[in-house]
């Protein structure tokens, strides 16, 4: 008895151990395929579906769909996630549709060439359909991967380092979109729309090809995670939905993950609209902006790895990301085109607090799961959830007041670009800072002190 309980002692100590830098590194590159994506989606969608002649709120309509579907996938993909586990089946199964849709959204009308027409319902039909498939399949890897960190290592700091690797990653599939449109942008002339739909069909080929890359990594390195197979897993039941809402942490981590993502996403969004059409800047920096909010991003997500952990720094930095967010957003609603060369700082300070702001909120799942491995997947797949459907309506709404816009024609401050570039992100950052103040995190158990060892070992 004696030794069972030794031998019990011994096999948590070792999956409590920190993990290496090449499972880390494996698993950060796995969400490649979808970041590459989703940066090109967020950012261009609407201004590609626009500049194809879709009016605005039927482009909003596009992107509800997607958000829509992928909301009501990632509830399913949880629940089916926690029953069956197969994390890297859901995550290669969700890549393959992610692939064939994405090129079928940004490579032209696929249900108007199927049907032979070219008619504006049947192109907002088909957009809509191949945008509810791209975020199926998006939303299915999303969850798998994201829910395999609390079931790769029960070592607090190890989880820390594989949501804060991922969001480095994250980073650099973004800047690697944003290189890759630059170029396409600077080769391919837009002239007339033909040249439009040619230049985002290269942007989505090469992404696919860059993300399938890093996808034979991951899956090559990574292993399929055994903790939720162990024995002493076994013996535990399912968690149940209703454990998770009886938690008042459950309330407070959702809504500082879904306020999170609704600063990023929506920023992301309309900044192509914002600096083109409010700033009237070139072409060329509807790329460039983005990449140096992603660069700053990338470099403090790197800074963030080495960082010893715990739950006060957590919540002091979540504040912190939220505060500058504030900042630059008031200062981005009120920047007049006279003054557009300060939008480079200022997309500095966003990328920065963008990634102070997505660690953080992620490490705070993280330590909302904890050791319930039996409903990790329903947590990330709820919280995304909310993330998806919060994000869809807030970009439907506000393209539901935007008009379309003549070339030359003066724009003052009133404008949707500005509101959802800048004052609405600060206004979810204040909402953010005062959700932060409720938290009460303590690191109660003993694993909890190794949040102080440096987070890649």
């Amino acid at each position: 008895m004696a030794d069972a309980k030794d031998d019990g002692v011994m096999a948590e100590a070792q999956i409590a151990q920190p993990l290496g830098r090449w499972p880390i590194l494996s698993y950060g590159v796995g969400h490649m395929l979808n970041d590459i994506t989703s940066a090109c989606w967020f950012t261009y969608l609407l201004l590609f579906l626009q500049q194809i002649g879709l009016a605005p709120r039927d482009a909003a309509i596009v992107m509800l769909s997607g958000q829509v579907a992928d909301g009501l996938m990632t509830i399913l993909a949880g629940e089916m996630i926690d029953r069956f586990g197969r994390f890297k089946l859901w995550h290669i199964g969700g890549s393959v549709l992610v692939g064939v849709s994405f090129s079928s959204v940004f490579g032209g009308c696929l249900l108007c060439t199927i049907l032979g027409t070219d008619s504006y319902l049947v192109r907002t039909i088909g957009y809509s359909i191949f945008a509810a498939v791209f975020n199926i399949g998006w939303a299915a890897t999303q969850v798998s991967h994201m829910s395999m960190v609390n079931c790769m290592t029960l070592n607090p700091t190890s989880r820390v380092a594989l949501a804060s690797c991922r969001n480095a990653f994250t980073m650099v599939a973004n800047l690697g979109l944003y290189a890759i449109a630059l170029a396409v942008f600077a080769v391919i002339k837009a002239k007339e729309c033909s040249d439009i739909v040619l230049q985002y069909r290269w942007i989505s080929y090469l992404s696919i090809f860059i993300g399938c890359c890093f996808l034979v990594v991951f899956h090559i390195g990574t292993n399929e995670p055994t903790l939720k197979s162990e024995s002493n897993c076994k013996k535990k039941a399912r968690i149940s939905w209703g454990y998770w809402f009886k938690k008042t942490l459950y309330y407070q981590v959702a809504l500082l993950y879904m306020l999170a993502r609704l600063i990023t996403n929506v920023s992301q969004s309309l900044i192509a609209f914002y600096v083109t059409r409010d700033l009237r800047m070139n072409e060329y920096s509807k790329a460039i902006i983005p990449a140096i909010i992603f660069c700053c991003s990338f470099v403090v997500s790197i800074v963030l790895q080495e960082i010893k952990w715990n739950s006060r720094r957590l919540k002091s930095l979540l504040t912190v990301g939220a505060t500058l967010w504030v900042i630059s957003g008031v200062a981005v609603f009120v920047l007049p085109s006279q003054m557009r060369n300060l939008m480079y700082p200022l997309a500095m300070v966003i990328g920065a607090a963008n990634a102070l702001v997505m660690v953080t909120t992620v490490g705070l799942e993280s330590a909302l799961v904890g050791e319930d491995l039996n409903g990790c997947a329903f947590v990330y797949g709820s919280l995304s959830f909310l993330d998806k459907i919060s994000c869809g309506i807030a970009l439907f709404v506000l393209e539901s007041y935007e008009d379309t816009i003549s070339c030359g024609e003066t724009r003052g401050l009133n404008t949707v670009s500005r509101y959802g570039t800048g004052l609405i992100p600060s206004c979810f950052a204040v909402l953010s800072l005062l959700v932060t103040s409720t938290l009460r995190l303590q690191d109660a158990t003993p694993r909890a002190a190794a949040l102080e060892a440096p987070l890649l070992v």
